[in-house]
């Protein structure tokens, strides 16, 4: 075990380290923990949804763009370091950029891992977070290569037979899928509502609400929920700061609703219950979470390391 606590997140393009799980983060970089974020393509094939932004040289340019904008967005949630992959963005499903030999859905999944093993072994995390293998309503190959080489670097990165140019072998303790957090949504929606204000959320998004998912670590992010708005305004190419979806209610409303970032436990080594009696990784959370995804075991993506 390493003396330092080290957390890694694996994300797919600019602005997903804001969107997802940004003020957990700010958290543990508050506590010392050290904050590492590999992000696989540079967001080159992202739609321009600001209209402020919406210009023949930015388009041009969007890929140094948006490189700037998680330079800004990163700074802001305090990542320590911030880990570019090198792969070309692939677009959404049937894409032109789905086509590119450069696209991180077409590169070879061996190399791919591999990238990410030295990462895994230069930074020695106790904890990686990646998404979730359920991504119907999104299913962006990007994210659905990310899930796919977390899961192979968590093993691989530990086995010294494997990748030996990457390092020396270092197992990662812990690994976590963001969730979805239906219950802050849910509170969004109402909050509106009391408010008199028309809410963003739709019968599609409400139905989303309503459906079950597991959740075994709630990490309370009181204190830092206004980081995730801050590091998405920096991406002003992709956020449009007018957006009621994400701008709609006043910071000091927003501070009143679930200040909690949800995460599943895909793998552990080191328990809680549900890891192999030998240590090898679980691909179940605790035993005892609740089945209606309200009630978490955990509270610390970092319960049993500290």
């Amino acid at each position: 075990m390493s003396d330092r606590l080290c957390l890694l997140t694996v994300h797919a393009h600019p602005d997903d380290e804001a969107s997802k799980g940004a003020a957990t983060v700010a958290r543990y970089r508050a506590e010392g923990v050290r904050t590492v974020l590999v992000c696989c393509t540079g967001g080159e094939e992202g739609d321009i949804l600001n209209p402020a932004m919406d210009s023949p040289e930015v388009r041009e340019h969007l890929g140094e763009i948006r490189r700037r904008e998680l330079e800004a967005a990163t700074k802001i949630i305090g990542y320590d370091e911030v880990v570019l992959l090198g792969y070309r963005d692939s677009g959404m499903p049937g894409a032109d950029g789905n086509k590119r030999p450069e696209a991180f859905a077409n590169a070879p999944l061996d190399e791919a891992v591999g990238r990410l093993v030295t990462v895994v072994r230069r930074e020695k995390p106790q904890v990686m977070v990646t998404y979730p293998d359920e991504q119907r309503e999104y299913p962006h190959p990007d994210h659905l290569r990310v899930h796919e080489i977390s899961l192979a670097a968590f093993d691989a990165a530990a086995d010294a037979h494997r990748y030996p140019e990457a390092g020396p072998a270092w197992a990662p303790s812990k690994l976590y899928y963001t969730m979805w957090p239906r219950r802050r949504m849910l509170e969004m929606h109402e909050k509106f509502l009391e408010l008199g204000l028309d809410s963003p959320f739709d019968e599609k998004w409400l139905e989303r609400t309503r459906r079950v998912e597991p959740v075994t670590t709630s990490i309370d992010v009181s204190g830092f929920t206004e980081v995730r708005s801050e590091a998405l305004r920096a991406h002003a190419t992709q956020v449009d700061p007018t957006s009621p979806f994400w701008f709609g209610l006043p910071p000091e409303v927003l501070r009143t609703i679930r200040p909690f970032d949800d995460y599943f436990l895909a793998r552990s080594r080191v328990g809680p219950a549900g890891a192999e009696p030998d240590g090898a990784a679980a691909d179940s959370g605790p035993d005892g979470a609740d089945p209606d995804g309200d009630v978490a075991e955990e509270d610390d993506l970092f319960a049993g390391l500290r």
